[in-house]
């Protein structure tokens, strides 16, 4: 797979990276998880599970990977494997993030399984778990959903302390978006300044077929030199059964999963597309989507207009159930 580089970030990243959110815990919100994780999702099994499907992201030549402290352990599901692998951490470009954390307590069932807090003492607090399990691999450290309502981009402090992790330890700062007011956040994050600064140089929100509204403010963020890498690009697998989408790759002689991550490649203005596959048959799947043939190309450019309203689009996302 070809490598490139995530903005004017200088990081080295992959078109089609992989995000570890459905494999560090063992309930998520993605379709299917029955299926690829059959009943057993103890701690072993999922570390092993973990292991497997970056075994084949590896070999598919996945080269960004994606991970966050309330991810359940999946910080140090990657850590073990990376140690295992002696990886370089050279040859690849490893993102977690902070501002959640994980109170599932490794239960199905339970009733949160993380919560938010943006503050400057969580801050301080999470990067230190993150700096002692993944050390000299990470490189790009991101702000956990920053939304307008929990205060962060007028954070003085915590500002403040990412403009000097940016320019003393040399991490590149991010965030991730969510909620259907994703592109007045990534505006909001692009005028932030510090000491004339900057900073943020990298976002991470969802865009797919369904959920398109936050294109323009990310080609903005693409014009403004900062990394842009797509998250949910599936819609947590709800594209999957989707007809258009479907048609599109009986026509293509390839799944559903590549028409849906083709599309989110399509754009110029984006860097990588997270694979969230849970097996290592999805993962080489979704990997295969980085170099469309020219066939699947005009098919994706042919899609028809599926998108919903933001509003309708997260509101059936926060319905969904963990399983």
């Amino acid at each position: 797979m070809e490598q490139r580089q995530l903005g004017a970030t200088g990081l080295r990243v992959t078109p089609v990276g992989l995000g570890l959110a459905a494999l560090g815990r063992p309930a998520y919100i993605n379709a299917g998880r029955s299926r690829d994780l059959g009943e057993d999702r103890s701690l072993e099994a999922m570390e092993s599970r973990s292991h497997e499907v970056l075994d084949a992201a590896w070999a598919a030549g996945i080269r960004y990977l994606d991970a966050a402290r309330s991810y359940g352990y999946a910080e140090r599901f990657l850590a073990s494997w990376l140690h295992a692998r002696d990886v370089d951490p050279t040859a690849v470009t490893v993102g977690s993030k902070w501002g959640y954390r994980y109170v599932g307590e490794w239960q199905m069932d339970a009733p949160v399984h993380e919560v938010k807090d943006h503050t400057l003492a969580m801050l301080r607090a999470q990067l230190p778990e993150s700096l002692v399990l993944l050390g000299p691999w990470l490189r790009l450290y991101q702000v956990h959903s920053a939304t307008l309502e929990s205060g962060i981009l007028a954070d003085a402090a915590v500002l403040a302390e990412l403009a000097r992790l940016r320019a003393e330890d040399g991490l590149v700062i991010g965030l991730s978006v969510s909620g259907p007011r994703q592109s007045d956040v990534i505006r909001a994050a692009l005028d932030v300044r510090v000491d004339g600064v900057n900073p943020f140089a990298c976002v991470q929100a969802t865009w797919n077929l369904l959920e398109p509204s936050s294109g323009t403010s990310l080609a903005e963020a693409h014009d403004a030199g900062w990394g842009v890498i797509v998250k949910e690009a599936l819609a947590n697998g709800r594209l999957l059964d989707e007809p258009s989408v479907e048609a599109a790759a009986r026509e293509a002689a390839t799944g559903a999963d590549v028409v849906a991550l083709a599309a989110v490649l399509a754009n110029p203005w984006v860097d990588v597309a997270l694979s969230g596959a849970a097996t290592p048959a999805q993962v080489t799947s979704n990997a295969s989507a980085s170099a469309p043939s020219p066939a699947l190309a005009a098919l994706v450019a042919a899609l028809p207009r599926i998108a919903e309203s933001p509003d309708d689009y997260w509101a059936t996302r926060a319905a969904r159930a963990w399983s």
